[in-house]
């Protein structure tokens, strides 16, 4: 069945993803195996060390956590539907809102040229995701994209079973963070909501600025001349203060959630991964200058400095674990007042302050 919306034909975006994605690295269909069992024993052992480090542990009764390693094609399936959930919301909301209604025609002419320009930016991060632990669509699996992760270890040339547990206690960390913090998901899924009332636009409007949006972000893959006169991504949406202030809170919660699983894939340390200190530095290298990955994030946020604020995800968890050990850094999760502000990600002892004194406790 067509998951074609006025916004995007996903469908046609999984199949233009599929056709152009490029071949991963050569094994052997034994090698292959071998990578698969793998990366599933490391993503089991993975779970007690982030257990034991940050001091979550599942709901009990929540949904069981999954682990699937995949492909390309099979990221690119997976990353088609979790889209479509955290899109076509927004798209059937600006249509409420509006009260327009686009044609048949016009629907199924704009929908499929989003669709293709989306299924190449697709095309081009499956080749680049190690994993990533699905909130929307189908939800709560972890996915490991087994190519990507032989691909990067090769080329960092850093020892292959090191490397496939580091990247698994980062994903297991996020996995960890949805099912221990059951109200989280949906937090995030309201957060959207309210982006899409507080806007203005109507579903075409929306539509055009998307298919500018994708086209610059096509044209940043392909190479860095058109990277300083494209759109400002998805900011060239936003013009109203409501919806600025609902990304900011966006903002900052992924900045949190993706700080935590830093600090946790470093923190377990040498007894657990013996060549950390040198996974940490050659990745460091690897996400220095503006190769095209960061140019295809930046276009999308529009903002420089809102890459900036993944990095000071890091800064504040250390800097309140530091302050007031993990204990009280888990008082971040006892519900979406205690979640930090974007200016208290660079200066965490204000949050500290605001939330250790008024708010209450997470339940251990």
């Amino acid at each position: 069945m067509s998951r074609s919306s006025s916004l995007v034909d996903w469908d046609l975006a999984g199949r233009t993803a599929r056709r152009l994605v490029g071949a991963g690295p050569e094994t052997s269909r034994e090698e292959a195996a071998a990578v698969v069992a793998e990366l599933h024993r490391a993503a089991a052992t993975a779970v007690a060390h982030v257990e034991a480090l940050t001091g979550l542990r599942p709901v009990p009764g929540g949904p069981e956590p999954t682990v699937a390693v995949v492909d390309r094609p099979g990221w690119i399936d997976s990353n088609t539907t979790g889209m479509a959930a955290l899109l076509d919301p927004l798209a059937d909301g600006l249509q409420a809102a509006s009260g327009s209604t686009p044609g048949p025609l016009a629907t199924a002419i704009g929908s499929r040229a989003t669709g293709v320009q989306a299924g190449g930016v697709l095309a081009f991060l499956c080749t680049r995701v190690l994993g990533q632990y699905e909130v929307f669509g189908s939800g709560g699996r972890l996915l490991l994209v087994a190519p990507n992760i032989v691909e990067t270890e090769r080329r960092l040339g850093v020892d292959p079973t090191d490397f496939r547990l580091w990247v698994c206690l980062h994903e297991v960390t996020h996995q960890l963070q949805f099912t221990a913090v059951p109200w989280l998901r949906g937090h995030l899924e309201a957060q959207i909501a309210s982006f899409a009332e507080a806007t203005d636009l109507t579903p075409d409007v929306l539509r055009e600025r998307l298919t500018d949006v994708l086209r610059s972000l096509t044209d940043v893959v392909r190479g860095p001349g058109a990277d300083d006169d494209a759109p400002q991504g998805l900011m060239a949406l936003i013009r109203d203060p409501e919806q600025r202030a609902v990304l900011d809170r966006v903002t900052a919660v992924m900045s949190l959630l993706e700080g935590h699983a830093e600090y946790v894939m470093d923190g377990v340390g040498p007894d657990v991964v013996p060549s950390v200190r040198t996974l940490r530095k050659r990745f460091a290298q690897r996400r220095k200058g503006r190769g095209p990955i960061d140019r295809v994030l930046r276009r999308l946020l529009g903002l420089e400095q809102k890459m900036q604020q993944y990095a000071d995800g890091r800064v504040f968890v250390a800097g309140v674990v530091e302050l007031v050990g993990m204990d009280g850094f888990n008082q971040v999760w006892a519900g979406p007042e205690n979640l930090p502000y974007k200016d208290e990600l660079t200066e965490p002892a204000r949050w500290v302050k605001r939330v250790l004194e008024t708010r209450p406790a997470f339940p251990a």
